[in-house]
């Protein structure tokens, strides 16, 4: 088979198409990226005599077109912005893809793409993506969920931690800092819960959790809980839910006063043409960058509270990806490139066929997806307590 990486000489897309080598019946890896650097970029890291390069031209929805003219599967790797012209080439092209972005930018597409036969997967990495194949895992081993509490994030292992932010750039730095700018939803006492972006980090939902072996991590609000707790037919009467990132505690202290001056707002300033988020991701990223030797760890937890046979059962699943030293992909990286790689693989060979815009909680085997992960080191695990 022949599988496009869109983006692939970013962080993520460097994982993905080191996987993609390694696997069998991985014929040819296309690279498509702006960079022209791409043998010097994946020099050392992967067999570049099966990966063939190419550096779009002119419009980029034709150029992607051309792309996947020739190829099984595409992974969608490209900055949010360009998502929709990756979705419509593969709908024109009939081409099954599968993006790490929310799908809730491209919704409207999902009539094209039913229309087209073909399969549009959304949300596809590590969070959302992993966590999502292991919703529907959980709700499987319930008769009904009243809590779902989800946690993920990336932060350095402890011996790389500095102050005063405790925090190092494991993917776009611009997009950690978009990320605060986001509105959560949770659901408390049955009820929706909305937290604005500007409270983030100032509301009582904020919160520590215990991790084995690392200690005390924080956990702030940073997700819309009740869509993705919607997709499960035993969730209907959902009592709690909270997704979450999590970082080393005293991240919601450092950006609370911050957020509150307008440090993070997207506004230019006037005689800059800069916002403050741009100024402080210039600003900072260059100073909050990974040693050759230092880790970073991508942590997740996912807590489902119900019941099964009339009795109270709670399923914690949870996970720690690190950064492997040897090739210098960060557990980020891995973490993403690896769940585009294995679902960009099913696509190809029609294990996952249904057509339109697909979800993994909905749509990708939970079984295979995850032994697929066990056998790339990315190992869940899953203990099972009854009350």
């Amino acid at each position: 088979m022949k599988i496009a990486v869109l983006g692939g000489l970013g962080l993520q897309g460097r994982a993905a198409i080191a996987d993609l080598v390694a696997s069998d019946g991985v014929e040819q890896v296309v690279c498509v990226d702006t960079a022209t650097d791409g043998a010097a970029r994946l020099g050392g890291l992967t067999d570049l005599a099966r990966v063939r390069f190419v550096v779009p031209e002119g419009a980029i929805g034709p150029a992607l077109a051309d792309v996947m003219k020739d190829v099984d599967a595409v992974i969608d790797l490209l900055p949010q912005p360009l998502m929709r012209e990756a979705v419509l080439a593969a709908i024109a092209t009939r081409t099954p893809l599968v993006t790490t972005n929310y799908g809730k930018a491209i919704a409207d597409l999902a009539p094209e793409a039913e229309k087209a036969g073909v399969s549009i997967v959304t949300e596809c990495g590590l969070d959302p993506g992993i966590d999502l194949v292991l919703y529907a895992r959980a709700a499987s081993q319930f008769d009904t969920i009243i809590a779902i509490d989800s946690y993920c994030g990336g932060i350095p292992e402890p011996k790389a931690v500095v102050e005063p932010l405790r925090y190092k750039v494991s993917w776009n730095f611009d997009m950690v800092l978009v990320s605060q700018n986001r509105d959560s939803v949770l659901v408390e006492d049955g009820k929706r819960v909305d937290v604005p972006a500007a409270r983030q980090h100032d509301n009582r939902f904020i919160h520590d959790i215990e991790i084995a072996g690392l200690g005390r991590l924080e956990a702030f609000p940073n997700g819309d809980a009740p869509h993705y707790a919607g997709m499960l037919a035993a969730a209907k009467g959902l009592q709690r839910s909270g997704r979450y990132s999590l970082r080393w505690p005293g991240w919601s202290a450092f950006w609370a006063p911050l957020k509150q001056l307008g440090f993070l707002s997207e506004d230019k300033v006037p005689g800059t043409g800069v916002s403050p988020r741009e100024f402080l991701g210039r600003l900072l990223g260059p100073q909050l960058q990974y040693g050759a030797d230092e880790k970073d760890l991508c942590v997740m937890r996912n807590v489902f509270v119900g019941s099964e046979g009339g009795r109270r059962k709670t399923v914690t699943s949870e996970l720690v990806i690190e950064r492997d030293l040897a090739s210098g992909l960060f557990g980020m990286s891995l973490g993403v490139g690896y769940p585009a790689s294995i679902v960009a693989q099913m696509l190809a060979r029609r294990e996952i066929a249904a057509p339109g815009l697909l979800n993994p909680l909905l749509h990708v085997p939970d079984g295979r997806f995850l032994d697929e992960l066990a056998r790339r080191g990315i190992k869940v695990a899953e203990t099972v307590s009854w009350d």
